[in-house]
């Protein structure tokens, strides 16, 4: 429920603290004492369009907030909406709804704190308040909401959201047939190109470490030559000694014959000898290495033309499929995964026709069990709203819930026995073919009214005038009371074209629904105003050589002097009038 609202520099408003209570919230004030500005700040913060001139004279900016205190019954989709943006407050049971305008036509929105745009704010503030009067916060007025109210007194919202959850699978189950027979030819050719491109990877018969071998390969076949003669050149100074150049074998030779001879004269150099002779042999061990290397060394063109034709052919496979072979043969798996898939379409088209029957078969039975079911409560629903019409000074107006079916490619096949049922709810217009779902069933549903007898049933939301339409929207709400619904409700101009009697019973009833939900009722009537848990006076006072408007809550004393006021008697007979309709409310109260 809304426990505080505070406004700042908005119309005429300076600064305005107010503080709202569970129950019902009676507001009074003369013609033109701001009670509209009022409702206008709380239809800003609901998230209505802003306007520049909103903003009082002399003032940069306008500023409303609206403190929400949320019981055990919140409804989840408040929570999603908060979740869903990261809203969160620390204190779950809080929300703070903010607006700001400023002087230069711009307004921001926030949400705990935190800057939302204009859509999330209205999203919030639906869930949060109906309105009903002129505002477009009007639930009533709002077709798309006509099937939740009924779902909401028929008891639906179970059986709703199984068949939702039905409607998504089918909807999905009929994506995937579209992808497989929408592009037949796309298919087709990314066929041919995975062929053409499994077939060019499989011709190659790579091998992952290939391209290092031959890569090491050609650079011998092409250096040949070179190689042949380093290693000559380093086989002759090891091994193969000349006039000119000794061997380097040779020397060490000779240098171990002279420490041989000098160890014979002092022992200190026998380490040295034999560090000599493992070097004779190391060097043995190499001049044959060499020798070999060399003798193995293959001039071959041919070959190495077989190795970099072999080496451009995965150059160009590298360009292609990857930047390596494994990359390229994981490119070939992957087409290869695919190229199956593909190929497999029929029996998964198969497959998924089939799945798509059975869905539509369990979303049929679902659905009828859903449209049946608000049929019946439909009549009872329109019986029970014209009676209290008729309490309401409406005894002449009939309610109907209008039921509507659309036909078409993607319908679901019903029973003939269910089209006729459906035909007669239509009024008798023939529904025939595959009916048209969505996630709330097969049904369109709308409320009618005729407000005059004699006249036929049209919507309501092209016939209602302002007060018909809150006193219907109190009428719906009462009779919906005892069911979930928007915590805190708003009605204006409900007392418009009724008198003094018939206010007593629209206080009453507004007393009644006020026991489920929070209720700010904006009246001329004393008699509405007398059922008021808490009584609020709008009125317009001077300040600094400036009109205003101020707000504050009645004690028992003022309320008889208003009320008084609002009979139009003076002194002690009008008092003694308000005292009266006090009681009489109060005695209301006790024995409800």
């Amino acid at each position: 429920m809304l426990t505080e609202l505070r406004v700042r520099d908005f119309a005429i408003i300076d600064a305005l603290n107010v503080e709202f209570l569970p129950g019902l919230n009676a507001i009074t004030g003369e013609t033109g004492a701001g009670k509209s500005i009022l409702l206008d700040a709380i239809s800003l913060l609901l998230g209505d369009r802003a306007e520049a001139g909103q903003v009082r004279a002399g003032c940069e900016r306008a500023h409303i907030e609206g403190v929400f205190t949320l019981d055990e019954q919140r409804s989840p989709q408040v929570d999603g909406v908060l979740a869903e943006n990261g809203l969160e407050n620390e204190d779950p049971r809080q929300i703070i709804l903010a607006r700001e305008v400023r002087a230069n036509g711009r307004a921001l929105c926030r949400v705990n704190g935190r800057a939302v745009s204009q859509t999330v704010l209205r999203q919030l503030g639906e869930l949060l308040i109906d309105a009903h009067g002129q505002s477009e916060h009007l639930s009533l007025l709002r077709v798309r909401e006509h099937v939740n109210l009924l779902d909401t007194y028929a008891g639906c919202w179970d059986l709703r959201k199984a068949a939702a959850e039905k409607v998504a699978a089918l909807r999905e189950t009929r994506r995937d047939i579209d992808d497989i027979t929408a592009h037949a030819r796309e298919r087709a050719r990314r066929v041919d190109m995975l062929k053409f491109q499994l077939e060019e990877i499989r011709a190659a018969r790579l091998k992952p470490n290939e391209e290092a071998a031959l890569s090491e390969e050609h650079l011998r076949l092409a250096n040949a030559e070179a190689l042949a003669e380093h290693a000559d050149a380093a086989y002759t100074a090891l091994y193969e000694s000349s006039r000119e150049s000794p061997a380097a074998l040779d020397q060490i030779a000779q240098a171990a014959r002279a420490l041989a001879a000098l160890i014979r004269y002092d022992k200190q150099f026998e380490d040295y000898g034999r560090q000599l002779n493992d070097a004779t042999a190391v060097i043995e061990d190499v001049a044959r290495s060499i020798r070999d290397y060399r003798e193995a060394i293959e001039f071959n063109p041919q070959r190495l033309r077989t190795v970099e034709s072999r080496l451009e052919a995965i150059k160009k496979l590298k360009r292609k499929y990857g930047e390596s072979i494994p990359v390229v043969l994981a490119f070939a798996e992957q087409a290869e995964a695919e190229l199956a898939q593909i190929e497999n379409s029929d029996e998964r088209l198969a497959a998924l026709r089939q799945q798509e029957r059975a869905q539509a078969a369990e979303l049929t039975g679902l659905a009828l069990s859903l449209s049946r079911k608000r049929a019946q409560a439909a009549a009872q629903l329109a019986a029970e709203v014209e009676a209290e019409l008729q309490d309401l000074r409406m005894g002449g107006a009939r309610f109907a819930v209008g039921f509507g079916y659309e036909t078409g490619e993607g319908g679901l096949d019903l029973p003939p026995a269910e089209l006729e049922r459906m035909t007669a709810l239509r009024g008798g217009a023939t529904v025939s073919g595959p009916v048209r779902f969505d996630a709330t069933g097969l049904d369109r549903i709308e409320f009618l009214i005729a407000p005059n007898l004699g006249e036929g049933f049209k919507p309501l939301v092209k016939v209602a005038s302002g007060g018909e339409t809150a006193r219907l929207m109190l009428a719906i709400q009462t009779v919906l009371s005892r069911s979930a619904s928007t915590p805190t409700l708003i009605f204006d101009e409900i007392d418009q074209g009724i008198g003094g009697r018939v206010g007593t019973v629209v206080g009453t009833k507004l007393w009644g629904l006020s026991r489920g939900h929070q209720v700010l009722c904006v009246t001329h009537l004393p008699q509405l105003a007398a059922f008021g848990a808490a009584h609020l006076r709008v009125e317009k006072i001077t300040r600094d050589n400036r009109t205003a408007t101020s707000i504050r809550s009645l004690n028992r004393r003022e309320r008889v002097e208003e009320i008084a006021q609002m009979l139009g008697t003076t002194g002690k007979t009008g008092e003694q009038g308000a005292e009266q309709l006090l009681r009489e409310a109060e005695r209301v109260m006790k024995s409800e």
